[in-house]
């Protein structure tokens, strides 16, 4: 599994060899060899000094739904907000395609529990080939190898990712239009 180290240093700034740069010139300019496309500016109020390495391979993923935010309080005393995701209602594996029947390796994952009446029939039929419960919600997730997932099982968040872990999040606006 390829590891991408991170560096930061004494000021704060994410960045290989060159001084720290501002985000508005580099969106200017070409950036040199030595500036990083993702960079970022840390506080001194939360130092990222605790992010050791990140993956670069993209993993398994699990659906959640947003159940609201709340205030988590450093040792400090300096307040962060928190969202907090329930994943209940799923995340059960519906597919597996391998590089031999497919041509690439991959897991579906299947989440939000649906009445049969909400489904059509082609998506019936799909989830009762694997025979797991009608699911509103369907993703798929390309994987190096996929040996040790298979059709039906339970993903648990607590086994899949431990605390200090960095994950990707992307989500759907309800939309509210002009306020």
């Amino acid at each position: 599994m390829p590891i991408a180290t991170l560096s930061l240093h004494s000021l704060g700034y994410c960045c290989q060899k060159s001084p720290p740069f501002s985000l508005k010139s580099s969106f200017l300019s070409k950036p040199t060899k030595t500036q990083f496309s993702f960079a970022f500016k840390t506080t001194e109020k939360r130092p990222f000094s605790h992010i050791v390495s990140m993956s670069m391979e993209a993993g398994i993923g699990v659906m959640g739904t947003k159940l609201g935010m709340m205030s988590f309080f450093e040792t400090d005393g300096t307040v962060v907000p928190v969202t907090v995701v329930g994943f209940r209602e799923g995340n059960i594996v519906t597919q597996v395609k391998t590089s031999a029947t497919d041509g690439y390796d991959a897991v579906q994952v299947g989440y939000r529990r649906v009445r049969d009446k909400k489904l059509t029939k082609p998506e019936l039929g799909h989830l009762g080939k694997a025979g797991v419960i009608p699911m509103r919600h369907l993703q798929e997730f390309r994987l190096q190898s996929v040996g040790e997932f298979e059709t039906g099982q339970k993903l648990a968040v607590e086994e899949i990712f431990k605390e200090g872990d960095l994950v990707d999040v992307s989500g759907t606006t309800i939309g509210k239009g002009f306020q």
